[in-house]
């Protein structure tokens, strides 16, 4: 399938804007990547429960989350300067850049949730993935290939039912603007994931990314709670304990498990894996919230996953034999793989 999507991965290889391989970009294990992928939905799938547990405000949620995790993002960033060195002054500002769309999307998504209710604004929240293809395809010329193009109205049907929007009416009392809301989170969450991708194409830093990318939002958080208010948490506790566990779990572990495989995998891929995410919401709703998910909602979750898996894991097979076929082009770019240490 990659074959239609970039030029030759290699094991895995960063590819750049004209779908060639990135100079510097680190070969790794075609499989390690999904597993990273997937490991990171599993984690940030908790934030639905621990925004929900800690009843703060929209903008509350968005910087006490950044903010919380900005300590020992920057420390890991530091451990991982030392090993790699610096990271160019353009890819910080991209990944600050990101960093902003990240603010602007947690701001809706909450919004979305109280305007329209949480099923509608789960589906409208995970349209990200066509976004997403989308842009990768018009700018980077990443065609999705076949395993994805089906895949894609299999997940989304299932990401419907996991939201239970088929079983019941949505609860949110301003559905328009929770509508709008919704597609915004959707757009936000695309230009976060893209930019981010691309701030980190060209080095093997992780941490690095993720810090620049949490000072961005905690500053575009940061001013929009003084231009619209709302930046107060009642009571402050148990609020500040749910949201120091959002920030740590889905924040600092969670992005740093996304920002590993993002550019790593063809973004359409990496979109639809962190699908995953609505279905492990399910499953912790169940255990943590006493929320019993119905058979609808059960199926759903089987059809996200199973799509999710079977497109990653078709990529990533396509992917090692396009490398296999593709001429050895090290003559050209000796930059363009090289072996992870």
């Amino acid at each position: 399938m990659l074959k239609s999507v970039t030029a030759p991965y290699k094991s895995t290889v960063l590819t750049g804007k004209d779908g060639t391989a990135d100079p510097g970009a680190v070969a790794v294990s075609g499989r390690r990547p999904l597993l990273m992928a997937g490991l990171g939905a599993a984690t940030i799938s908790a934030s639905a429960v621990f925004v929900a547990e800690s009843g703060a405000s929209p903008v509350s949620t968005a910087f006490y989350r950044t903010a919380l995790a900005l300590p020992l993002l920057v420390v890991l960033a530091i451990v991982e300067q030392r090993r790699h060195g610096p990271r160019p002054l353009a890819q910080r500002a991209k990944a600050a850049l990101a960093g902003v769309f990240l603010a602007v999307d947690l701001i809706m998504w909450t919004h979305a949730i109280f305007d329209v209710g949480a099923g509608v604004a789960t589906v409208l929240g995970n349209l990200q993935v066509l976004f997403v293809a989308g842009i990768a395809w018009v700018l980077w010329k990443e065609r999705p290939g076949r395993a994805v193009a089906f895949a894609l109205p299999v997940v989304m049907i299932g990401v419907v039912l996991v939201s239970g929007l088929l079983e019941r009416s949505t609860t949110g009392q301003h559905p328009l603007a929770g509508i709008l809301y919704g597609v915004g989170t959707s757009i936000a969450y695309a230009g976060y994931l893209l930019i981010l991708r691309r701030s980190s194409s060209t080095s093997e830093h992780v941490a690095g990314p993720v810090a620049e990318a949490t000072v961005g939002a905690t500053v575009t958080s940061l001013v929009a709670a003084l231009i619209f208010g709302g930046l107060v948490l009642h009571p402050l506790w148990p609020s500040i304990g749910w949201l120091i566990a959002l920030a740590l779990l889905s924040q600092t572990a969670g992005w740093l498990f996304i920002t590993y495989s993002l550019p790593r995998l063809p973004a359409a891929v990496s979109s639809l894996m962190l699908l995953l995410q609505p279905a492990a919401s399910l499953a912790l709703a169940a255990v943590i919230l006493g929320q019993r998910p119905t058979p609808l909602q059960i199926l759903g979750a089987v059809l996200t996953c199973a799509g999710a898996l079977v497109a990653s894991l078709s990529s990533t097979r396509s992917a090692l034999a396009g490398s296999r076929d593709a001429p050895d082009r090290s003559d050209l770019e000796p930059a363009a793989a090289i072996d992870a240490a």
